[in-house]
Protein backbone atom coordinates (compact mmCIF):
# COMPACT_ATOMS: atom_id res chain seq x y z
CA UNK A 1 0.00 0.00 0.00
CA UNK A 2 1.57 3.32 -1.07
CA UNK A 3 1.69 6.32 1.29
CA UNK A 4 -1.28 8.01 -0.40
CA UNK A 5 -3.48 5.42 -0.83
CA UNK A 6 -2.54 4.56 3.25
CA UNK A 7 -3.90 7.55 4.50
CA UNK A 8 -7.03 8.51 1.71
CA UNK A 9 -9.38 7.46 4.11
CA UNK A 10 -8.37 8.99 7.76
CA UNK A 11 -7.49 11.95 5.70
CA UNK A 12 -11.48 11.97 4.30
CA UNK A 13 -12.33 11.39 7.79
CA UNK A 14 -11.03 14.29 9.03
CA UNK A 15 -11.89 16.63 5.74
CA UNK A 16 -15.75 16.05 6.28
CA UNK A 17 -15.46 16.84 10.03
CA UNK A 18 -13.66 19.65 9.54
CA UNK A 19 -16.66 20.49 6.42
CA UNK A 20 -19.35 19.48 8.77
CA UNK A 21 -18.96 22.67 10.86
CA UNK A 22 -17.15 24.38 8.77
CA UNK A 23 -14.69 26.03 11.45
CA UNK A 24 -10.64 24.79 10.12
CA UNK A 25 -10.05 25.19 13.99
CA UNK A 26 -11.77 22.33 14.54
CA UNK A 27 -8.88 20.28 12.36
CA UNK A 28 -6.11 22.09 15.13
CA UNK A 29 -8.72 20.19 18.25
CA UNK A 30 -8.58 17.11 16.71
CA UNK A 31 -4.30 17.52 16.23
CA UNK A 32 -4.11 17.78 19.82
CA UNK A 33 -6.70 15.27 20.46
CA UNK A 34 -4.45 12.35 18.54
CA UNK A 35 -1.95 12.95 21.47
CA UNK A 36 -3.56 10.75 24.25
CA UNK A 37 -4.37 7.02 23.78
CA UNK A 38 -8.06 7.77 25.36
CA UNK A 39 -9.65 10.83 25.71
CA UNK A 40 -12.58 11.76 28.24
CA UNK A 41 -14.54 14.74 28.28
CA UNK A 42 -12.29 16.32 30.99
CA UNK A 43 -9.04 15.78 29.08
CA UNK A 44 -10.21 16.99 26.03
CA UNK A 45 -11.24 20.78 27.73
CA UNK A 46 -8.14 20.93 29.33
CA UNK A 47 -6.08 20.77 26.18
CA UNK A 48 -8.70 23.22 24.41
CA UNK A 49 -8.37 25.39 27.25
CA UNK A 50 -4.30 25.14 28.37
CA UNK A 51 -3.32 25.14 24.74
CA UNK A 52 -6.02 27.00 22.30
CA UNK A 53 -6.53 30.22 24.83
CA UNK A 54 -6.71 32.34 21.66
CA UNK A 55 -10.25 31.56 21.11
CA UNK A 56 -10.49 30.26 17.53
CA UNK A 57 -11.63 26.67 19.61
CA UNK A 58 -15.13 27.42 20.65
CA UNK A 59 -16.11 25.28 23.51
CA UNK A 60 -18.85 23.10 21.62
CA UNK A 61 -16.25 21.77 19.47
CA UNK A 62 -14.74 19.70 22.25
CA UNK A 63 -18.24 17.54 22.42
CA UNK A 64 -18.47 17.84 18.92
CA UNK A 65 -15.43 15.70 18.37
CA UNK A 66 -16.28 12.98 20.56
CA UNK A 67 -19.42 12.47 19.46
CA UNK A 68 -18.19 12.34 15.37
CA UNK A 69 -17.02 9.22 13.65
CA UNK A 70 -13.57 10.21 14.23
CA UNK A 71 -13.69 8.54 17.87
CA UNK A 72 -16.26 5.99 19.51
CA UNK A 73 -17.04 5.59 23.26
CA UNK A 74 -15.09 2.73 25.16
CA UNK A 75 -16.57 2.84 28.29
CA UNK A 76 -18.15 5.38 30.82
CA UNK A 77 -16.91 8.97 29.75
CA UNK A 78 -14.23 7.11 28.04
CA UNK A 79 -13.37 7.71 24.29
CA UNK A 80 -11.21 6.34 21.54
CA UNK A 81 -9.92 8.36 18.52
CA UNK A 82 -10.06 5.82 15.22
CA UNK A 83 -6.96 4.09 14.96
CA UNK A 84 -6.22 5.01 11.58
CA UNK A 85 -7.32 8.48 12.20
CA UNK A 86 -4.70 9.30 14.98
CA UNK A 87 -1.92 7.82 13.10
CA UNK A 88 -2.85 10.06 9.89
CA UNK A 89 -2.62 13.27 12.35
CA UNK A 90 0.32 12.24 13.86
CA UNK A 91 2.04 11.66 10.36
CA UNK A 92 1.04 14.83 8.61
CA UNK A 93 2.88 16.59 12.14
CA UNK A 94 5.98 14.63 12.53
CA UNK A 95 8.56 16.72 10.43
CA UNK A 96 6.85 19.95 11.74
CA UNK A 97 9.56 21.55 13.93
CA UNK A 98 7.24 23.47 16.18
CA UNK A 99 4.89 20.82 16.33
CA UNK A 100 7.24 18.73 18.15
CA UNK A 101 8.18 21.16 20.35
CA UNK A 102 4.48 21.56 21.17
CA UNK A 103 4.02 17.58 21.32
CA UNK A 104 6.65 17.68 24.09
CA UNK A 105 5.35 20.13 26.02
CA UNK A 106 1.92 18.35 25.26
CA UNK A 107 3.10 15.48 26.87
CA UNK A 108 4.87 17.16 29.87
CA UNK A 109 1.16 18.33 30.75
CA UNK A 110 -0.33 15.10 30.26
CA UNK A 111 2.06 13.50 32.79
CA UNK A 112 1.26 16.13 35.46
CA UNK A 113 -2.42 15.49 34.26
CA UNK A 114 -2.01 12.11 34.69
CA UNK A 115 -0.22 12.31 38.19
CA UNK A 116 -2.61 14.72 39.33
CA UNK A 117 -5.28 12.43 38.53
CA UNK A 118 -3.97 9.42 40.31
CA UNK A 119 -3.71 11.28 43.38
CA UNK A 120 -7.17 13.18 43.54
CA UNK A 121 -8.99 9.72 42.36
CA UNK A 122 -7.42 6.75 43.43
CA UNK A 123 -10.51 4.57 42.39
CA UNK A 124 -9.99 5.68 38.39
CA UNK A 125 -8.87 2.72 35.94
CA UNK A 126 -5.25 1.96 36.67
CA UNK A 127 -4.87 0.95 33.04
CA UNK A 128 -6.26 3.89 31.23
CA UNK A 129 -3.69 6.66 33.26
CA UNK A 130 -0.83 4.13 32.57
CA UNK A 131 -1.87 4.02 28.84
CA UNK A 132 -1.39 8.08 28.87
CA UNK A 133 1.38 8.21 30.66
CA UNK A 134 3.31 5.41 28.72
CA UNK A 135 2.02 7.67 25.54
CA UNK A 136 3.01 10.84 26.83
CA UNK A 137 6.81 9.54 27.85
CA UNK A 138 6.91 8.40 23.98
CA UNK A 139 7.00 12.47 22.86
CA UNK A 140 9.79 13.40 25.28
CA UNK A 141 12.72 12.13 23.89
CA UNK A 142 14.80 8.72 23.04
CA UNK A 143 15.69 8.04 26.98
CA UNK A 144 11.86 8.56 28.02
CA UNK A 145 10.81 6.44 25.17
CA UNK A 146 13.34 3.74 25.75
CA UNK A 147 12.12 3.97 29.20
CA UNK A 148 8.13 3.10 27.97
CA UNK A 149 9.31 0.10 25.67
CA UNK A 150 11.30 -1.37 28.99
CA UNK A 151 7.98 -0.75 31.28
CA UNK A 152 5.82 -2.32 28.27
CA UNK A 153 8.42 -5.31 27.81
CA UNK A 154 8.71 -6.04 31.71
CA UNK A 155 4.71 -6.05 31.67
CA UNK A 156 5.01 -8.60 29.11
CA UNK A 157 7.12 -10.49 31.00
CA UNK A 158 4.95 -10.45 33.98
CA UNK A 159 2.37 -11.90 32.22
CA UNK A 160 4.13 -14.55 30.99
CA UNK A 161 4.99 -15.79 34.36
CA UNK A 162 1.24 -15.14 35.68
CA UNK A 163 0.20 -17.66 32.62
CA UNK A 164 3.13 -20.25 33.94
CA UNK A 165 1.58 -19.84 37.25
CA UNK A 166 -1.27 -20.63 36.15
CA UNK A 167 -3.12 -17.20 36.38
CA UNK A 168 -6.49 -16.73 34.86
CA UNK A 169 -5.77 -17.23 31.64
CA UNK A 170 -9.35 -14.93 30.32
CA UNK A 171 -7.88 -12.02 32.50
CA UNK A 172 -4.18 -12.60 31.38
CA UNK A 173 -5.14 -13.04 27.85
CA UNK A 174 -7.63 -9.68 28.14
CA UNK A 175 -4.75 -7.25 29.60
CA UNK A 176 -2.47 -9.13 26.89
CA UNK A 177 -4.51 -7.76 24.16
CA UNK A 178 -4.61 -4.07 25.69
CA UNK A 179 -0.88 -4.08 25.97
CA UNK A 180 -0.16 -5.17 22.84
CA UNK A 181 -2.91 -2.81 20.70
CA UNK A 182 -1.71 0.14 23.04
CA UNK A 183 1.89 -1.11 21.73
CA UNK A 184 0.79 -0.82 17.94
CA UNK A 185 -0.88 2.39 18.25
CA UNK A 186 2.61 3.63 20.04
CA UNK A 187 4.94 1.89 17.55
CA UNK A 188 6.14 4.68 15.33
CA UNK A 189 7.01 6.75 17.78
CA UNK A 190 8.49 4.29 20.08
CA UNK A 191 11.18 2.75 17.12
CA UNK A 192 11.23 -0.63 18.48
CA UNK A 193 10.42 -2.93 15.26
CA UNK A 194 10.83 -6.06 17.28
CA UNK A 195 8.26 -4.99 20.10
CA UNK A 196 6.30 -4.07 17.33
CA UNK A 197 5.97 -6.95 15.29
CA UNK A 198 5.63 -9.23 18.24
CA UNK A 199 1.87 -7.37 19.60
CA UNK A 200 0.93 -7.61 16.19
CA UNK A 201 1.53 -11.45 16.19
CA UNK A 202 -0.02 -11.67 19.27
CA UNK A 203 -3.02 -9.64 17.96
CA UNK A 204 -3.28 -12.05 15.10
CA UNK A 205 -3.18 -14.94 17.80
CA UNK A 206 -6.12 -13.56 19.53
CA UNK A 207 -8.57 -12.62 16.91
CA UNK A 208 -7.54 -15.76 14.31
CA UNK A 209 -4.92 -18.33 14.92
CA UNK A 210 -5.17 -19.98 12.08
CA UNK A 211 -3.79 -17.20 10.18
CA UNK A 212 -0.94 -17.78 11.78
CA UNK A 213 2.20 -19.96 10.53
CA UNK A 214 3.88 -22.39 13.29
CA UNK A 215 7.06 -20.76 12.16
CA UNK A 216 5.80 -17.59 13.44
CA UNK A 217 4.55 -18.55 17.02
CA UNK A 218 7.95 -20.05 17.61
CA UNK A 219 10.16 -17.44 16.62
CA UNK A 220 12.25 -15.26 19.36
CA UNK A 221 11.68 -11.45 19.33
CA UNK A 222 15.17 -9.87 21.06
CA UNK A 223 13.93 -6.36 23.08
CA UNK A 224 17.13 -4.99 25.30
CA UNK A 225 17.59 -7.76 27.47
CA UNK A 226 14.19 -9.48 27.11
CA UNK A 227 12.91 -12.92 24.32
CA UNK A 228 9.59 -12.75 23.67
CA UNK A 229 8.28 -15.94 22.24
CA UNK A 230 4.02 -15.96 21.07
CA UNK A 231 4.00 -19.34 22.14
CA UNK A 232 4.77 -18.96 26.01
CA UNK A 233 1.76 -16.96 26.65
CA UNK A 234 -1.91 -17.85 27.10
CA UNK A 235 -3.23 -17.33 23.71
CA UNK A 236 -4.80 -19.58 20.87
CA UNK A 237 -2.21 -21.43 18.89
CA UNK A 238 -2.94 -22.31 15.27
CA UNK A 239 -3.80 -26.13 15.07
CA UNK A 240 -0.70 -28.33 14.85
CA UNK A 241 1.72 -26.40 16.84
CA UNK A 242 3.30 -28.71 19.05
CA UNK A 243 2.81 -28.00 22.55
CA UNK A 244 5.76 -26.38 24.37
CA UNK A 245 3.97 -25.42 27.86
CA UNK A 246 2.06 -28.16 29.96
CA UNK A 247 -0.46 -26.34 32.85
CA UNK A 248 1.38 -25.72 36.19
CA UNK A 249 4.84 -26.94 34.76
CA UNK A 250 7.54 -24.58 32.96
CA UNK A 251 7.93 -24.95 29.71
CA UNK A 252 9.46 -28.04 28.09
CA UNK A 253 12.95 -28.02 26.93
CA UNK A 254 14.37 -30.70 24.10
CA UNK A 255 17.16 -32.74 25.54
CA UNK A 256 19.39 -34.56 22.77
CA UNK A 257 21.75 -37.61 23.50
CA UNK A 258 22.98 -40.73 22.36
CA UNK A 259 22.09 -44.03 23.76
CA UNK A 260 22.69 -47.50 22.87
CA UNK A 261 21.02 -51.06 22.88
CA UNK A 262 22.54 -54.13 21.80
CA UNK A 263 21.74 -55.47 18.23
CA UNK A 264 22.41 -59.27 17.25
CA UNK A 265 23.56 -59.45 13.40
CA UNK A 266 22.68 -62.88 13.41
CA UNK A 267 21.37 -65.64 15.23
CA UNK A 268 25.13 -66.59 15.13
CA UNK A 269 26.26 -63.72 17.27
CA UNK A 270 27.39 -64.99 20.70
CA UNK A 271 27.87 -62.62 23.70
CA UNK A 272 31.46 -62.56 23.45
CA UNK A 273 31.03 -60.34 20.13
CA UNK A 274 31.11 -56.25 19.88
CA UNK A 275 27.13 -55.25 19.39
CA UNK A 276 26.41 -52.80 16.61
CA UNK A 277 25.17 -49.67 18.34
CA UNK A 278 22.38 -47.17 16.81
CA UNK A 279 21.96 -43.43 17.48
CA UNK A 280 18.78 -42.38 18.82
CA UNK A 281 17.02 -38.76 19.32
CA UNK A 282 14.30 -38.67 22.00
CA UNK A 283 12.70 -35.93 23.99
CA UNK A 284 12.19 -36.34 27.92
CA UNK A 285 10.31 -34.50 30.26
CA UNK A 286 11.42 -34.39 34.00
CA UNK A 287 8.58 -34.25 36.61
CA UNK A 288 8.84 -32.77 39.94
CA UNK A 289 6.26 -33.55 42.59
CA UNK A 290 6.56 -32.54 46.42
CA UNK A 291 6.53 -34.95 49.32
CA UNK A 292 3.21 -35.93 50.05
CA UNK A 293 4.14 -33.87 53.67
CA UNK A 294 4.80 -31.07 51.69
CA UNK A 295 1.81 -30.99 49.26
CA UNK A 296 -1.01 -28.25 49.71
CA UNK A 297 -4.32 -29.57 51.09
CA UNK A 298 -6.99 -29.70 48.44
CA UNK A 299 -9.22 -27.27 48.87
CA UNK A 300 -12.90 -27.91 48.89
CA UNK A 301 -15.76 -26.94 47.18
CA UNK A 302 -16.63 -23.23 48.92
CA UNK A 303 -12.31 -22.59 47.87
CA UNK A 304 -12.53 -23.56 44.68
CA UNK A 305 -16.23 -21.23 43.56
CA UNK A 306 -14.24 -18.23 45.51
CA UNK A 307 -11.12 -19.07 43.06
CA UNK A 308 -12.95 -18.60 40.43
CA UNK A 309 -14.94 -15.61 40.98
CA UNK A 310 -13.83 -12.43 39.36
CA UNK A 311 -12.01 -9.79 41.44
CA UNK A 312 -14.47 -6.91 42.32
CA UNK A 313 -12.90 -3.52 41.50
CA UNK A 314 -14.49 -0.33 42.88
CA UNK A 315 -16.21 2.54 40.48
CA UNK A 316 -17.41 5.89 41.24
CA UNK A 317 -20.28 7.64 39.50
CA UNK A 318 -22.67 10.57 39.63
CA UNK A 319 -26.37 9.83 41.14
CA UNK A 320 -28.94 12.68 40.23
CA UNK A 321 -32.48 13.90 42.05
CA UNK A 322 -35.29 15.74 40.69
CA UNK A 323 -36.91 17.60 42.81
CA UNK A 324 -38.97 21.07 43.30
CA UNK A 325 -37.44 24.37 44.63
CA UNK A 326 -39.62 25.29 47.59
CA UNK A 327 -39.68 29.46 46.82
CA UNK A 328 -39.43 29.07 42.55
CA UNK A 329 -41.34 25.89 42.26
CA UNK A 330 -38.67 25.22 39.70
CA UNK A 331 -37.69 21.38 39.02
CA UNK A 332 -34.28 21.32 39.83
CA UNK A 333 -31.37 18.30 40.16
CA UNK A 334 -29.53 17.49 42.97
CA UNK A 335 -25.97 15.57 42.33
CA UNK A 336 -24.38 13.24 44.63
CA UNK A 337 -21.70 10.83 44.39
CA UNK A 338 -21.91 7.36 44.31
CA UNK A 339 -19.58 4.71 44.90
CA UNK A 340 -20.25 0.66 43.99
CA UNK A 341 -18.49 -2.95 42.77
CA UNK A 342 -17.99 -4.44 39.52
CA UNK A 343 -16.21 -6.88 37.47
CA UNK A 344 -15.16 -6.84 33.83
CA UNK A 345 -16.11 -9.74 31.93
CA UNK A 346 -12.89 -9.55 29.33
CA UNK A 347 -14.52 -9.82 25.82
CA UNK A 348 -12.09 -8.74 23.13
CA UNK A 349 -9.36 -6.25 23.15
CA UNK A 350 -10.26 -3.24 25.28
CA UNK A 351 -14.06 -4.41 25.21
CA UNK A 352 -15.37 -5.89 28.11
CA UNK A 353 -18.65 -6.30 29.40
CA UNK A 354 -18.98 -4.38 33.57
CA UNK A 355 -21.67 -6.38 35.73
CA UNK A 356 -22.36 -4.20 38.60
CA UNK A 357 -22.93 -5.93 42.46
CA UNK A 358 -26.62 -5.30 43.01
CA UNK A 359 -26.99 -6.38 46.91
CA UNK A 360 -29.95 -8.99 48.27
CA UNK A 361 -32.99 -7.17 49.86
CA UNK A 362 -36.66 -6.72 50.00
CA UNK A 363 -38.92 -4.14 47.63
CA UNK A 364 -42.49 -3.66 47.50
CA UNK A 365 -42.94 -4.63 43.49
CA UNK A 366 -45.41 -2.72 41.42
CA UNK A 367 -47.32 1.11 42.06
CA UNK A 368 -48.97 3.03 44.71
CA UNK A 369 -52.89 3.38 42.99
CA UNK A 370 -52.05 7.26 43.27
CA UNK A 371 -49.21 7.63 40.69
CA UNK A 372 -49.59 9.25 37.82
CA UNK A 373 -50.46 7.53 34.74
CA UNK A 374 -50.47 4.16 36.52
CA UNK A 375 -52.05 1.15 34.92
CA UNK A 376 -53.91 -1.94 36.63
CA UNK A 377 -51.44 -4.53 35.82
CA UNK A 378 -49.07 -2.69 37.51
CA UNK A 379 -50.58 -4.00 40.87
CA UNK A 380 -51.08 -5.18 43.35
CA UNK A 381 -48.23 -4.07 45.06
CA UNK A 382 -46.24 -6.87 47.02
CA UNK A 383 -43.09 -7.26 48.62
CA UNK A 384 -40.30 -9.11 47.06
CA UNK A 385 -37.50 -11.07 48.24
CA UNK A 386 -34.64 -10.66 46.08
CA UNK A 387 -30.72 -12.31 46.46
CA UNK A 388 -27.68 -10.53 45.51
CA UNK A 389 -27.01 -10.77 41.50
CA UNK A 390 -24.83 -9.23 39.08
CA UNK A 391 -26.48 -7.36 36.20
CA UNK A 392 -25.06 -5.16 32.88
CA UNK A 393 -23.66 -1.52 33.73
CA UNK A 394 -25.19 -0.58 30.82
CA UNK A 395 -27.47 -1.92 27.66
CA UNK A 396 -25.71 -4.73 25.79
CA UNK A 397 -23.95 -2.22 23.01
CA UNK A 398 -23.73 -3.19 19.18
CA UNK A 399 -19.84 -3.74 19.91
CA UNK A 400 -20.92 -6.55 22.51
CA UNK A 401 -23.44 -8.29 20.18
CA UNK A 402 -20.88 -8.36 17.19
CA UNK A 403 -18.41 -10.17 19.57
CA UNK A 404 -20.67 -13.17 20.96
CA UNK A 405 -22.37 -13.12 17.55
CA UNK A 406 -18.86 -14.31 16.22
CA UNK A 407 -19.18 -16.94 19.14
CA UNK A 408 -20.10 -20.40 18.10
CA UNK A 409 -23.74 -20.87 18.34
CA UNK A 410 -25.85 -22.45 20.37
CA UNK A 411 -29.54 -22.50 18.84
CA UNK A 412 -30.34 -19.79 16.44
CA UNK A 413 -28.43 -17.66 14.14
CA UNK A 414 -27.61 -14.07 14.64
CA UNK A 415 -27.27 -11.34 12.74
CA UNK A 416 -23.88 -9.08 13.53
CA UNK A 417 -25.78 -5.87 12.68
CA UNK A 418 -28.99 -5.46 13.63
CA UNK A 419 -29.72 -2.49 14.79
CA UNK A 420 -31.38 0.14 12.90
CA UNK A 421 -29.14 3.03 15.24
CA UNK A 422 -25.87 2.08 14.15
CA UNK A 423 -23.08 2.84 16.83
CA UNK A 424 -20.60 0.36 18.65
CA UNK A 425 -21.28 2.09 21.88
CA UNK A 426 -25.26 2.59 21.02
CA UNK A 427 -27.65 -0.37 22.41
CA UNK A 428 -28.06 -3.20 19.87
CA UNK A 429 -31.86 -2.93 18.91
CA UNK A 430 -34.03 -4.85 16.87
CA UNK A 431 -33.29 -8.44 18.51
CA UNK A 432 -36.47 -10.71 19.44
CA UNK A 433 -36.70 -12.08 23.05
CA UNK A 434 -35.21 -15.46 21.44
CA UNK A 435 -32.02 -13.80 20.37
CA UNK A 436 -31.63 -12.19 23.48
CA UNK A 437 -31.81 -15.53 25.26
CA UNK A 438 -29.60 -17.18 22.10
CA UNK A 439 -26.99 -13.85 23.28
CA UNK A 440 -27.23 -15.30 26.72
CA UNK A 441 -26.27 -18.98 26.00
CA UNK A 442 -23.44 -17.99 24.01
CA UNK A 443 -21.92 -15.59 25.98
CA UNK A 444 -22.13 -18.20 28.84
CA UNK A 445 -20.48 -20.96 27.06
CA UNK A 446 -17.70 -18.65 26.05
CA UNK A 447 -17.13 -16.96 29.65
CA UNK A 448 -17.99 -20.15 31.77
CA UNK A 449 -20.39 -18.40 33.68
CA UNK A 450 -24.21 -18.48 33.49
CA UNK A 451 -25.56 -15.37 32.08
CA UNK A 452 -29.27 -14.59 31.45
CA UNK A 453 -31.95 -12.17 30.78
CA UNK A 454 -33.45 -10.83 34.39
CA UNK A 455 -36.46 -11.72 36.05
CA UNK A 456 -39.05 -8.87 36.09
CA UNK A 457 -38.77 -8.22 39.78
CA UNK A 458 -34.91 -8.51 39.75
CA UNK A 459 -35.32 -5.75 36.96
CA UNK A 460 -37.51 -3.55 39.08
CA UNK A 461 -35.82 -4.12 42.16
CA UNK A 462 -32.23 -3.32 40.37
CA UNK A 463 -33.78 0.06 38.55
CA UNK A 464 -35.27 0.99 41.71
CA UNK A 465 -32.06 1.13 43.66
CA UNK A 466 -34.07 1.45 47.28
CA UNK A 467 -36.69 4.33 45.80
CA UNK A 468 -39.94 4.15 45.83
CA UNK A 469 -40.68 7.13 43.27
CA UNK A 470 -42.27 6.66 39.65
CA UNK A 471 -38.32 6.77 38.50
CA UNK A 472 -35.41 6.52 40.18
CA UNK A 473 -34.94 10.02 39.81
CA UNK A 474 -37.76 11.12 41.74
CA UNK A 475 -40.86 12.26 40.68
CA UNK A 476 -40.84 12.83 37.16
CA UNK A 477 -38.08 13.08 34.56
CA UNK A 478 -35.58 15.52 32.42
CA UNK A 479 -34.34 15.29 29.46
CA UNK A 480 -31.10 16.30 31.12
CA UNK A 481 -31.18 12.70 32.39
CA UNK A 482 -32.57 10.44 29.99
CA UNK A 483 -33.67 9.82 26.54
CA UNK A 484 -37.20 9.49 25.91
CA UNK A 485 -40.05 11.43 24.60
CA UNK A 486 -39.62 14.73 25.93
CA UNK A 487 -41.57 16.77 24.48
CA UNK A 488 -44.18 15.16 26.70
CA UNK A 489 -45.05 16.16 30.21
CA UNK A 490 -45.12 13.87 32.93
CA UNK A 491 -46.68 14.82 36.76
CA UNK A 492 -45.79 18.76 35.61
CA UNK A 493 -41.74 17.95 35.01
CA UNK A 494 -39.96 19.97 32.32
CA UNK A 495 -39.72 19.20 28.65
CA UNK A 496 -36.63 19.53 25.74
CA UNK A 497 -35.95 18.92 22.64
CA UNK A 498 -36.37 14.74 21.60
CA UNK A 499 -33.30 12.90 20.33
CA UNK A 500 -35.78 10.53 18.21
CA UNK A 501 -33.01 7.69 18.24
CA UNK A 502 -30.79 5.70 20.33
CA UNK A 503 -27.94 7.63 22.25
CA UNK A 504 -24.43 6.25 23.06
CA UNK A 505 -24.69 3.74 26.58
CA UNK A 506 -23.91 6.05 29.72
CA UNK A 507 -23.93 9.28 27.57
CA UNK A 508 -25.86 11.25 30.43
CA UNK A 509 -23.22 10.47 33.07
CA UNK A 510 -25.81 9.64 35.43
CA UNK A 511 -27.03 6.25 37.16
CA UNK A 512 -29.13 5.14 40.05
CA UNK A 513 -28.04 4.39 43.59
CA UNK A 514 -26.74 1.09 42.89
CA UNK A 515 -24.33 2.60 39.75
CA UNK A 516 -26.74 1.51 36.60
CA UNK A 517 -27.21 3.81 33.90
CA UNK A 518 -29.75 4.03 30.99
CA UNK A 519 -32.89 2.42 33.23
CA UNK A 520 -35.47 4.75 32.05
CA UNK A 521 -35.58 5.52 28.85
CA UNK A 522 -33.52 4.44 25.67
CA UNK A 523 -34.04 1.08 24.43
CA UNK A 524 -36.68 -1.50 26.03
CA UNK A 525 -34.99 -4.12 28.04
CA UNK A 526 -36.22 -7.73 27.80
CA UNK A 527 -37.01 -9.76 30.98
CA UNK A 528 -37.43 -13.22 31.30
CA UNK A 529 -40.51 -13.48 32.04
CA UNK A 530 -44.22 -14.79 30.45
CA UNK A 531 -46.71 -11.57 30.50
CA UNK A 532 -49.64 -12.18 33.22
CA UNK A 533 -52.70 -8.94 33.61
CA UNK A 534 -51.58 -8.28 37.37
CA UNK A 535 -49.24 -9.51 40.09
CA UNK A 536 -51.98 -11.84 41.33
CA UNK A 537 -50.10 -14.98 42.68
CA UNK A 538 -46.85 -13.40 41.12
CA UNK A 539 -43.30 -15.27 42.91
CA UNK A 540 -42.48 -12.85 46.11
CA UNK A 541 -38.83 -14.73 45.73
CA UNK A 542 -37.66 -12.43 43.01
CA UNK A 543 -37.65 -15.42 40.59
CA UNK A 544 -38.99 -15.48 36.81
CA UNK A 545 -42.79 -15.61 36.54
CA UNK A 546 -43.24 -18.90 33.94
CA UNK A 547 -46.18 -20.62 32.68
CA UNK A 548 -44.11 -24.34 32.20
CA UNK A 549 -47.83 -25.02 30.24
CA UNK A 550 -47.88 -22.01 27.83
CA UNK A 551 -47.61 -22.27 24.20
CA UNK A 552 -43.69 -21.51 22.77
CA UNK A 553 -44.58 -17.37 21.75
CA UNK A 554 -46.79 -16.51 24.23
CA UNK A 555 -45.79 -12.31 25.15
CA UNK A 556 -42.77 -11.69 27.55
CA UNK A 557 -42.28 -8.84 29.70
CA UNK A 558 -40.27 -5.94 28.93
CA UNK A 559 -39.40 -2.82 31.12
CA UNK A 560 -37.39 1.00 31.10
CA UNK A 561 -39.04 2.59 28.24
CA UNK A 562 -37.05 3.45 25.23
CA UNK A 563 -36.23 6.74 23.12
CA UNK A 564 -39.49 7.04 21.66
CA UNK A 565 -42.07 6.55 24.66
CA UNK A 566 -43.26 9.26 26.53
CA UNK A 567 -42.51 9.36 30.36
CA UNK A 568 -45.08 7.79 31.91
CA UNK A 569 -44.21 4.65 29.83
CA UNK A 570 -40.22 4.98 31.58
CA UNK A 571 -41.15 4.61 34.97
CA UNK A 572 -39.80 1.86 37.23
CA UNK A 573 -43.24 -0.05 37.43
CA UNK A 574 -44.40 0.25 34.29
CA UNK A 575 -44.92 -2.85 32.38
CA UNK A 576 -45.41 -4.21 28.84
CA UNK A 577 -45.44 -6.81 26.22
CA UNK A 578 -43.95 -7.80 22.64
CA UNK A 579 -44.57 -11.11 21.00
CA UNK A 580 -41.00 -13.17 21.80
CA UNK A 581 -40.30 -13.43 18.49
CA UNK A 582 -40.71 -9.71 17.45
CA UNK A 583 -37.46 -7.38 16.82
CA UNK A 584 -38.14 -3.38 17.12
CA UNK A 585 -35.77 -0.23 17.04
CA UNK A 586 -37.13 0.23 20.41
CA UNK A 587 -36.32 -2.91 22.31
CA UNK A 588 -32.71 -3.92 23.43
CA UNK A 589 -32.15 -5.90 27.10
CA UNK A 590 -29.17 -6.19 29.42
CA UNK A 591 -27.45 -9.14 31.16
CA UNK A 592 -27.76 -10.98 34.29
CA UNK A 593 -25.28 -12.98 36.63
CA UNK A 594 -26.63 -14.30 39.37
CA UNK A 595 -23.18 -15.49 40.68
CA UNK A 596 -20.01 -14.86 38.90
CA UNK A 597 -18.75 -18.50 39.79
CA UNK A 598 -17.59 -20.96 36.63
CA UNK A 599 -19.86 -23.16 35.28
CA UNK A 600 -18.70 -27.01 36.68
Amino acid sequence: MTETTQWTEPAQQVDRFVARFGNQAYRLLAEYAALPLVLTPELVHYLRVEFLRDGRVPWEAEVDLLLSDLCSQVGHELYAMDTQVRAYLLHQMQDDAVWQQRQREVAQVLISYVSYLSRIDPKRRQKELDAQRLAAMTYLGDESCQQAAEEIVERLKQLEQAGAARGSERGIRAELAQLTRMTQELAPQLKQPALAEFARLVQQLLRNPEAVSLEAVERAYQVGEYELVASSFPVRLPTGTQATTMAGFPPLQTLTFETGRWVAESDETVATDWPTLEAQTVQVAELYFADEAEAEPEPDSATQEMEAEPALTSFSFEVATIRREGETDQWVIDWVPGAGRLYEEPLEDDLTLEMVAIPGGSFVMGSPENEPERQSREGPQHQVQVSAFYMGRYPVTQAQWQFVVALPGVERELSPAPSHFKGAARPVERVSWWEAVEFCARLSAYTGREYRLPSESQWEYACRANTTTPFHFGATLSPELANYHCSSVYNDGPTGDRIDETSQVGQFGVANAFGLSDMHGNVWEWCLDHYHSSYEGAPTDGSAWIDQSAKENKPRIRRGGAWYDVPGFCRSAYRDINDPRGSYSVIGFRVLCVAPRALT
